[in-house]
């Protein structure tokens, strides 16, 4: 069987007592995410994808909207560069104060990838940084006939 590599993460939307900035910025990120073309190219960055919460304390949004995504691919991480690039092209269009994505591969362990924004909260257009941490998971299994 070919490895499978799963992404999922989030992104926090901006928290704001200004309630028509609030579903103004909603509403552009909802706009975004229902941009993506279900039909994409490989590495997919589809709609499909992504979970768009309902501004509704009922329906897990008490302050901040988070809006969740995941997949599993066949081996991915050989093509991480091009789905970094779609992704960042997505938060490029939103509006956010943080997101995360967790990239699980078989053979390079875990990685886990998080975008904050430089003031109060990102903006479409604005420039973007990205910090990476990596985590790799070992089996280690001592053979104890050789302890002496």
């Amino acid at each position: 069987m070919d490895q499978e590599t799963i992404v999922y993460g989030i992104i926090k939307d901006v928290v704001s007592n200004d309630g028509q900035f609030q579903l103004r910025s909603r509403q552009a990120n909802c706009d975004a995410l229902l941009e993506l073309n279900d039909l994409d190219s490989f590495p997919y960055l589809t709609c499909s994808m992504f979970a768009i919460p309902e501004d509704d304390l009922e329906q897990g949004t008490y302050q901040t909207q988070v809006i969740h995504f995941a997949a599993s691919y066949q081996a991915v991480e050989y093509h991480w560069e091009q789905w970094m690039e779609k992704f960042e092209a997505l938060l490029k269009s939103m509006y956010w104060v943080a997101a995360t994505v967790h990239l699980e591969t078989e053979l390079s362990g875990k990685h886990t990838f998080y975008w904050e924004s430089a003031g109060a909260y990102h903006a479409p257009s604005d420039a973007l940084s990205v910090r990476c941490e990596w985590e790799q998971d070992v089996s280690f299994r001592m053979d104890t006939s050789y302890v002496r």
